[in-house]
């Protein structure tokens, strides 16, 4: 049975970007890239949706010699989506038209090789409120993007309770937390008395 990573990058105020800054705000460092580039982090199956596809793919194309996109297109990775419609132009890309629920479930249960998403927010909700993630990683950049941020992303999700089972720190500032996460069906303690 395969597992499922929800895996983000964060503001410390919650925001997956922010206007006028560069990618990852301008801090990433040699400790944090080399563990991107690494080996373990390249063997899973990216999930994403279709705007998550459009600009990584976009990425991909304009910089095809660049060591982390080229890691990325050879990896296998599947999109959900409404809206695209096959063939895809990014190498190695499934599109699934349907519920990513059922089709992820399904995923899970039939495949071996582990699961990752890539940034889709609405995705990473659906999927976790269905009870499918087994993992919750999220590295926090010590930022505050609050009048320039964009993409809060846990807006919208369920009650989780997070039981931290990794953690590491890159670079001196860069926070990596990997959490089992527990969807709530309420407030804890409200079926209590």
């Amino acid at each position: 049975m395969a597992s499922l990573m929800v895996d983000f990058i964060i503001s410390l105020d919650g925001y997956a970007a922010a206007d006028g800054w560069p990618g990852f705000w301008g801090m990433e460092g040699p400790e944090y890239l080399a563990w991107l580039d690494g080996d373990a982090e390249k063997q899973h199956t990216s999930l994403m949706g279709a705007t998550t596809y459009r600009l990584m793919s976009g990425f991909a194309r304009e910089m095809p010699d660049d060591p982390g996109f080229e890691g990325i297109t050879a990896m296998p990775k599947v999109v959900f989506s409404s809206t695209l419609r096959t063939p895809l132009s990014w190498d190695n890309t499934e599109l699934v038209q349907g519920d990513p629920v059922p089709a992820v479930r399904d995923m899970k249960r039939h495949g071996t090789r582990p699961l990752r998403t890539l940034g889709s927010l609405t995705l990473c909700r659906s999927l976790l409120r269905a009870g499918l993630v087994d993992r919750f990683r999220v590295v926090v950049f010590p930022v505050i993007t609050g009048a320039t941020g964009r993409e809060r992303i846990f807006d919208q999700y369920p009650d989780v309770t997070l039981d931290l089972v990794a953690s590491r720190t890159f670079d001196g500032r860069l926070q990596l937390l990997e959490y089992v996460p527990t969807v709530l069906d309420g407030p804890p303690g409200a079926d209590q008395k």
